[in-house]
């Protein structure tokens, strides 16, 4: 694609640290996880909002290939420093049954404004997503894209589900992180904005009326970051599979790669209402992939691996051009395995099966959460 984005990949996970004997979360980890996985890490790996949680960040990635291998390493570094405090790292949303009203937030400025400012909605934060950086240096072409790429969003939703347990319950929801990352403001399908300028105009707003410090506090499922010249999506829970992480980030960067040969076709995505993508969303957070979702031209609900084939074949030569058609592919081992959701209700219902108590089949599930994270390093 001449004169195109160079689509570099950065990829941000969340996760977090449970005791190995208890399997709960870890209300206060040792200091010297932190200054150990750091030191290692060279500046990869950060603390978050919960002192239970822990953030990776790859470099900026020139292919998919590079991401995995970044990625991988900094999954190491967080599975090994935990180990040797007794702890692990979970790549799920949700913690299984540890109950957020025991968490402690870490103690850094930026932490302390956000749980002033927004109350009871920031203490209830133990959720951990996956945001994707993909490079499109073109501030006019960002903002483009981000209108167009709302409409995948439910899509990668589906495919990322980690979260159907909250407080020791099964919320009936595979991703119930997002219940909990809505209550806070400017969440959600992101707005749409005729130009870069316009968009600027509305920060601007904000900013200049006290609200926020910049555009950092925008937490839409889609946005251009404000700190690198890149478009950020944020919709996806954690993978607890590594595989299932990098597939999704392949994926993603491929859709962003077929609205921009289009667009040098002097073609584009229809823009559909944020209603009519919200309620892909709920579908998405509810169900994952089992029920479908609305095929927004034709008005009808549609089996989701129709969607996918399609969605596949669009991006087919793109997947070739950003050499990752292999990673890709890895979407259809989602489809037929389950996504990480999936798989902790199938664990739960086989202990519970077997005689087990729901504490004891939490705590199973929180085994298999540990094991999937550390798959594949």
């Amino acid at each position: 694609m001449k004169n195109g984005p160079k689509f570099t990949l950065g990829i941000e996970e969340e996760y977090l640290l449970v005791d190995k004997a208890s399997r709960s979360l870890v209300v206060d980890p040792p200091k010297s996880l932190m200054a150990d996985a750091e030191s290692q890490a060279k500046g990869q790996v950060t603390s978050e909002l919960l002192r239970s949680q822990i953030e990776v960040g790859t470099r900026v990635c020139q292919n998919i290939k590079e991401a995995r291998e970044d990625l991988a390493r900094l999954r190491r570094i967080v599975v090994d420093t935990a180990a040797a405090h007794n702890l692990a790292p979970i790549a799920a949303s949700t913690h299984p049954f540890s109950s957020w009203t025991e968490q402690k937030h870490t103690q850094k400025d930026r932490y302390e404004s956000l749980t002033f400012e927004m109350q009871g909605a920031a203490r209830r934060l133990v959720i951990c997503g996956m945001h994707v950086h993909v490079g499109i240096e073109d501030d006019e072409l960002r903002i483009d894209l981000m209108n167009q790429m709302s409409y995948f969003l439910p899509h990668l939703l589906a495919l990322s589900c980690s979260s159907p347990f909250w407080g020791g319950r099964d919320t009936g929801l595979k991703s119930y992180r997002l219940t909990v990352f809505d209550a806070l403001p400017r969440t959600g399908v992101p707005e749409r904005f005729a130009s870069w300028a316009e968009y600027q105009r509305h920060i601007g707003i904000l900013v200049d009326a006290g609200l926020i410090e910049d555009s950092t506090k925008i937490w839409w499922d889609l946005r251009p970051s404000g700190r690198f010249p890149t478009l950020e999506t944020r919709i996806m829970d954690v993978c607890t599979r590594m595989d299932d992480a990098i597939a999704l980030a392949a994926l993603l960067a491929c859709i962003l790669r077929m609205l921009c040969r289009l667009r040098g076709h002097n073609q584009r995505w229809r823009i559909y209402t944020p209603m009519l993508i919200r309620e892909n969303r709920w579908r998405a957070m509810r169900y994952s992939f089992d029920a479908g979702l609305i095929d927004l031209a034709r008005g009808v609900v549609v089996p989701f691996d129709e969607l996918l084939d399609e969605l596949l074949g669009l991006i087919a030569e793109d997947a070739n051009a950003l050499d990752c058609e292999a990673e890709v592919a890895g979407v259809r081992n989602i489809l037929s395995r389950g996504t990480s959701a999936h798989r902790q209700l199938r664990d739960f219902e086989i202990e519970q099966a077997a005689g087990k108590s729901i504490e004891e089949s939490l705590q199973a599930v929180v085994d298999t959460l540990i094991e999937d994270t550390a798959e594949g390093l």
